[in-house]
């Protein structure tokens, strides 16, 4: 081979193989690409110290295979957007004067924060008399007849309904016996 039958392609595009090799395309496919030789692209991924990026790792298929996973999480979402609106429909109601029942527990402090600021005494003195044969709401009110912070509200919720809140969580009995 003479000098002028030589192969001598430019920096650009030896760097273009390089990202390429390094993005996991084959050596033998690069040279047939950017018309390299072979051994060349092996010599300069050896002597320039070119590193492939580590291929993301990806999520182990299911054991009941990804259209049934896909499907299962689907109705999953579904089920949790009509409970999720069932809820709003009935904070609104209770939000705006209508009755506290069915009014889940974790979301009682925030409700009467609510009704406090934007309904009567009247209304307030209901709460009250409602919630009045649940032992543990009677810290919601101060002595002076105020309400606690919504905080302070949800904190006595947490620990009077600890076992259940644990359930729902499931946190087994005998771990984390401190937690809540």
């Amino acid at each position: 081979m003479t000098y002028e039958d030589r192969k001598i392609r430019s920096d650009e595009t030896w760097e273009r193989v390089r990202r390429e090799w390094e993005a996991g395309a084959t050596g033998s496919s690069l040279a047939a690409r950017y018309d390299v030789g072979l051994s060349n692209l092996w010599r300069r991924r050896q002597s320039e110290n070119w590193v492939r990026r580590p291929e993301p790792e990806r999520a182990p298929e299911p054991v009941e295979g990804w259209e049934r996973y896909g499907r299962d999480r689907l109705a999953a979402f579904e089920q949790q957007l009509e409970e999720t609106r069932t809820l709003a429909v009935t904070l609104a109601a209770a939000m705006n004067g209508g009755s506290l029942k069915g009014v889940p527990v974790w979301h009682v402090g925030f409700v009467l924060d609510w009704r406090a600021q934007r309904l009567d005494a009247e209304a307030q003195a209901a709460d009250r008399a409602y919630l009045e044969p649940h032992e543990w709401t009677h810290a919601f009110w101060h002595e002076d007849g105020s309400l606690a912070s919504v905080k302070r509200m949800d904190m006595l919720t947490l620990q009077a309904n600890r076992d259940d809140w644990r359930e729902d969580n499931g946190i087994p009995e005998g771990v984390v016996e401190w937690w809540p």
